[in-house]
């Protein structure tokens, strides 16, 4: 294969043209490095966890394609991953993670003890999620709780602790991940059923709406909790205000339960981490 097309393979396998995993990743760990700082953390620490955000999840795509390759073939979202062209092999994707792992490990090794022990669990969580599909119908749980662990690496890298409010933050992320990926996997349902991947989407059946409702409340009700424990202030509130309205909004977008606005539905969460986050930088400027 010639080296531009490789390149380009590999860059697919990774989702390098859809930086969308990244965003909905990144968001929380903001979150978390602005409250552990009480306003701009370290500048290395946010570059760190910038582009540890990325080599992670691009980890945890590459990992996904090569667990999910022998039935991606059969869903027509994801029939043309390289994986499944032959693009890529799976000893190249193989070798390719392990660079993305080792890469993410040598940026932790900048922070200090506790955030390098943190990540053993990273790497953990990101390795196990793919496979989870096969086992339970609730493989977001996983998910979230691997989206979500950024949290507390970030408040042990920026003040070498784990207060016990983190974890507020930290299980509000995981309920906003399950809601926003019951949306994502709403969109494959059908093929999922025919295949027999499990997945929230196919236990909620036609409570979907109505679960992932309850998801979002609870998600808007932790960062609530959230705000009271860190001392937050109106801005932050405001911030929560218009994610509440998203998460309105991605109701309706969901209402038919076509899968082309469901996983618009699903792109769509970024403005909720992004409008949190809009909230947190002027909370702490004002």
């Amino acid at each position: 294969m010639p080296t531009e097309s490789r390149l380009q393979a590999l860059l697919q396998l990774i989702r390098f043209d859809k930086p969308i995993g990244t965003l909905l990743l990144l968001w929380p760990t903001l979150w978390a490095l602005w409250i552990a700082a009480q306003g701009v953390p370290d500048w290395d620490l946010l570059l760190i966890f910038c582009l540890g955000t990325f080599l992670m999840r691009s980890a945890g795509c590459v990992v996904n394609d090569l667990a999910d390759r022998h039935w991606d073939g059969e869903v027509n979202r994801t029939r043309g991953r390289p994986l499944v062209t032959g693009a890529v092999s799976a000893k190249d994707a193989r070798l390719l993670f392990l660079g993305l792992l080792v890469s993410a490990f040598v940026l932790v090794l900048l922070t200090n003890t506790l955030t390098i022990k943190l990540s053993f669990a990273a790497v953990a969580l990101a390795s196990t999620y793919p496979f989870m599909k096969r086992y339970t119908h609730l493989p977001q749980v996983v998910l979230g709780a691997a989206f979500s662990w950024g949290i507390p690496m970030a408040f042990a890298a920026q003040t070498g602790e784990l207060p016990a409010g983190l974890w507020l933050l930290y299980g509000g992320n995981v309920l906003w991940t399950m809601a926003y990926d019951t949306k994502y996997a709403m969109v494959d349902r059908e093929d999922d059923l025919v295949v027999g991947i499990k997945s929230s989407a196919i236990l909620f059946g036609d409570r979907d709406r109505v679960m992932i409702g309850m998801l979002q409340l609870g998600f808007l009700g932790l960062m609530v909790a959230a705000g009271v424990e860190f001392g937050l202030g109106t801005f932050y509130y405001l911030g929560l205000v218009g994610a509440a309205g998203l998460c309105v909004y991605h109701q309706y977008l969901i209402r038919e339960r076509d899968p082309a606005t469901c996983f618009r539905a699903f792109l769509h969460n970024n403005w909720v981490g992004a409008v949190i986050f809009a909230g947190l930088l002027l909370d702490y400027a004002f």
